[in-house]
């Protein structure tokens, strides 16, 4: 048995017949750790999941851990506000984010540009485009108010964002969600 490292927070959700969803969390890990109690779950994991007899089974008061695919983070080093969003990344380092992705920016000390999990729209890594020479990723996000008028911030990240859906097949319960590394 390998040794797992817990990363973020432990979240906690009420599990019923009935698909219920976790908030959105940036992905910190490529795998989380699914334990049922008092009744089995389905588990769907994605943009916005719905769980369903099909999905992923996790048993009674027993422990899973599911691969949720390769971390998906990358520096901003620019941003353009509007009615979507543009993300500039460095020159040269590509977009690790696909069309219909959920994303969340952070911006140390310019939080005005921060936002939680939204759609990736459109992936541009054309050289020279409109004189740009690093990808760039449109965000479904309306940022057209409230915004600073440029990004000072000596780091802002753009990284993956995901839900977790779990439903019953019978009963209630609970499901504690955790994302882990082994370690």
């Amino acid at each position: 048995m390998a040794a797992l490292k817990p990363v973020g927070i432990n979240t906690v959700v009420s599990t019923s017949v009935t698909s219920t969803q976790t908030s959105a969390f940036s992905q910190q890990s490529d795998a989380l750790r699914v334990v049922a109690e008092t009744a089995g779950v389905y588990v769907a994991i994605g943009t916005n999941p719905t769980a369903t007899n099909e999905n992923y089974y996790v048993s009674t008061n027993e422990t899973e851990t599911i691969t949720i695919g390769p971390i998906a983070s990358q520096r901003v080093v620019g941003i353009t506000t509007g009615s979507t969003t543009i993300v500039d990344f460095p020159e040269g380092t590509g977009c690790p984010f696909a069309v219909g992705d959920a994303v969340s920016l952070t911006v140390n000390g310019q939080s005005a540009f921060d936002f939680s999990h939204k759609i990736v729209i459109d992936v541009n890594a054309t050289s020279d485009r409109f004189g740009y020479f690093n990808t760039r990723a449109t965000i479904d996000h309306d940022s057209s108010s409230g915004n600073p008028s440029a990004l000072t911030a000596p780091y802002a990240e753009l990284r993956k964002s995901i839900k977790v859906a779990v439903k019953t097949e019978s009963g209630t319960g609970k499901a504690y969600i955790q994302q882990v590394q082994d370690s």
